[in-house]
């Protein structure tokens, strides 16, 4: 007879209790739903990436350095007609600005910092699960392995001395594999996230940039 299963048995005749028992019974039982939530959550981490990847592309101002030497030479009509056809936040800072050129350069430095704290937000959509997703999805692989490790545990004090060994090592490594696909949903989430935030920085960056030329030539005119 085996330790293990000499353990096994010794706890067996022990008196557990209620709670110990449901317990028992619900996590020794088949960890394959957490593979499965996984899988889940990696295909909705992938379509939360290229959903972000294209909004980007099709909020960006593209022409950002020609609106630069427009502001440079006072050329506010051109300014208005390169941004005409562009939508995010670069472009809304400067047409929200432009439309309250006639009140002064306060007026327009604040409702440049309005139309920022606005668009950010549309940017940053869905990054805070990308973040949660790369955090938790390692613990959740753990768990999995965790079930699966108390499940050969279990498969193990049934067995006896026929083929134990080999009942737990088998079951140890199906567990592991949870933990392994956690770390492989975790990784591109975590690498999405930074580089999608990055990409939420540089574009604030540009529309502040943007907001500051358009003040200053406001102030070096007396508008």
């Amino acid at each position: 007879m085996t330790p293990f299963f000499m353990l096994a048995q010794a706890a067996n005749e022990q008196h557990q209790g209620w709670l110990t028992i449901r317990l028992l019974g619900v996590l020794t039982g088949n960890a394959e739903w957490v593979l499965w939530l996984l899988a889940g959550l990696s295909i909705i981490s992938i379509a939360v990436m290229l959903e972000r990847s294209v909004y980007f592309a099709m909020h960006r101002l593209p022409n950002s350095g020609d609106v630069v030497l427009k502001l440079a030479k006072g050329d506010l009509e051109g300014v208005k007609a390169e941004i005409a056809k562009h939508q995010g936040m670069e472009a809304s800072v400067l047409r929200e600005g432009l439309g309250w050129v006639d009140k002064g350069p306060d007026s327009v430095e604040q409702i440049i910092n309005a139309t920022m704290a606005r668009e950010r937000p549309r940017y940053e959509r869905f990054l805070s699960f990308l973040g949660t997703l790369g955090s938790s999805t390692p613990f959740i692989g753990l768990f999995g392995t965790v079930l699966g490790i108390i499940k050969a545990f279990k498969d193990l004090g049934m067995a006896g001395n026929k083929g134990g060994a080999e009942t737990v090592m088998t079951g140890i490594s199906e567990a592991l594999v949870a933990t392994a696909v956690g770390l492989a949903v975790a990784i591109p989430a975590v690498v999405g996230y930074n580089v999608l935030q990055r990409s939420v920085k540089n574009t604030a960056w540009r529309a502040t940039a943007l907001g500051h030329a358009l003040v200053g030539h406001l102030r070096s005119t007396g508008k």
